[in-house]
């Protein structure tokens, strides 16, 4: 049998062909099993996870290397330009000098002088340059370092808001945690809700049937299934919505897959005093900084746009080299200074100025406006943190009577004296009872965290 290139080619696509139809499905199976992979988080691990994963913050942080990039860029302003530059230049025609025969005499031992006329080629018809030369601004370097300063603080706010975008991406991963919990307890108790009025509903009918109760009573209870079964589904739907939402705050695809571990510690936030927490807020709360930071940028702005009045004086100096050029040597150097200034520009530097200052007084206001709002802020969330402790307090003694409600319940359907429906309903009320304590709890240490996050710490 001969070899034939085209047979071996045709065999080697079918050996792929036959390759990809038996590891193609399950390459599509892993990444499946890889999407719908079930993470664990516990609430640090989620926190953690958002700070490093948010799209948001991984803007912030370009944002921040882009500024960092301009500074650089405004700061070789400071140092001396060196430049080399070059080139042909091919002239048409050029102008000699002719010296007729004699100009210079006629003498009788020599005779005239020159004997002839004389035609002097200036340059040539090519010349050739090249030069290298350094240039260093002088009197610019007041607006300069300015502008180096206002590069500076833009860098300071791109970094502030990063800080910032941190601890707004850590509370809103802190909320979502805490929705779920609560969702899930919130569900828990509704199915609970649900049973009981199923049950309800059986005993309704029998009553009917033995002429004890009235239809309207069969009526009410499939109202009451009616209404847990639809609280039952919106909560569904609301879970669904936050896990999605985590989800996405993770940097992670939607449809993955979380469990959050709901046998949490006590969520102990240290909480310093309202006046240290004033302070800490005008100290370090991010839109304060930010604020600060803008006003020294404008200021330096201002100082540029005076400076703008100083003539410009630059130091020169080159070395060249020339070949064709006439009256000029091969090789030379040049040093000196440069002087510019605008005469007249039609007010532009005044505009410019009167602009700056009123810049600075906008951003000066701004900070004002930002240090009372901050301590009003403050207030108003101690003010909800002593409210939702007293919450706390009443629901956590609204859990006392249930327990006990239900277990007079329990005792009382051993011993016939209570129906299994109002069994249920007092079990039910404890649930929800419970799952509004959880609530109320981590309602509590949302608020705590939000004032870590005005003082401008992340909430952990």
């Amino acid at each position: 049998m001969t070899y034939s290139p085209v047979l071996e080619k045709r065999r080697m696509i079918l050996l792929q062909l036959l390759f990809l139809a038996l590891v193609g499905p399950l390459a599509i199976q892993n990444s499946f099993a890889q999407q719908n992979v079930l993470m664990h988080l516990s609430l640090d691990q989620t926190i953690d996870l958002a700070v490093k994963q948010n799209r948001s913050i991984r803007l912030r942080s370009l944002a921040v290397d882009n500024m960092r990039s301009k500074k650089d860029e405004d700061r070789s302003n400071y140092m001396p330009r060196i430049n080399a530059s070059g080139g042909v230049h091919h002239v048409t025609q050029i102008a000699g000098v002719e010296i007729p025969a004699g100009a210079f005499g006629n003498f009788s031992t020599t005779g005239p002088v020159p004997a002839s006329t004389l035609f002097i080629d200036q340059g040539s018809d090519t010349a050739y340059t090249g030069g290298v030369g350094l240039d260093q601004p002088l009197t610019q370097l007041f607006r300069i370092h300015q502008a180096n300063v206002a590069a500076k603080q833009d860098v300071l706010v791109a970094q502030t808001q990063l800080s910032h975008a941190q601890v707004d991406v850590a509370l809103r991963a802190r909320q979502l945690y805490y929705g779920i919990l609560i969702n899930r307890w919130q569900t828990q108790a509704s199915q609970e809700q649900l049973e009981a009025a199923m049950i309800k509903d059986s005993e309704s009918q029998r009553d009917v049937e033995h002429g004890n109760a009235l239809e309207i009573e069969i009526l009410q209870s499939k109202a009451s299934i009616l209404d847990a079964q639809q609280k039952s589904l919106t909560l569904k739907l609301q879970g669904e919505d936050l896990r999605r939402q985590l989800a996405d705050l993770l940097g992670l695809p939607t449809e993955t897959q979380i469990e959050l571990d709901s046998n949490m510690p006590d969520q102990v936030i240290d909480m310093p005093s309202r006046s240290e927490a004033d302070q800490l807020a005008l100290e370090q709360n991010q839109d304060v900084q930010a604020a600060r930071q803008a006003l020294e940028k404008a200021k330096a702005e201002l100082a540029a746009a005076k400076d703008a009045y100083i003539p410009d004086i630059t130091g020169t100096s080159r070395y060249s080299y020339q070949s064709g050029v006439p009256l000029l040597a091969h090789n030379f150097g040049t040093f000196g200074f440069s002087l510019n200034y605008d005469l007249f520009d039609g007010g532009r530097r005044e505009a410019e100025v009167r602009n700056a200052r009123t810049a600075v007084a906008s951003a000066q206001v701004a900070v004002d406006k930002l240090e009372s709002e901050v301590v009003v802020e403050i207030q108003a969330e101690y003010d909800r943190v002593e409210e939702l402790k007293k919450m706390v307090g009443v629901v956590q003694q609204e859990v006392e009577v249930r327990t006990e409600a239900a277990r007079l319940a329990d005792r009382q359907f051993e011993q016939s004296a209570l129906l299994s429906a109002a069994r249920s309903q007092a079990h039910a009320d404890l649930s929800n009872a419970r799952a509004l304590l959880m609530e109320t709890n981590l309602n509590l240490s949302l608020a705590e965290a939000g004032v870590k996050k005005t003082i401008g710490q992340i909430p952990r």
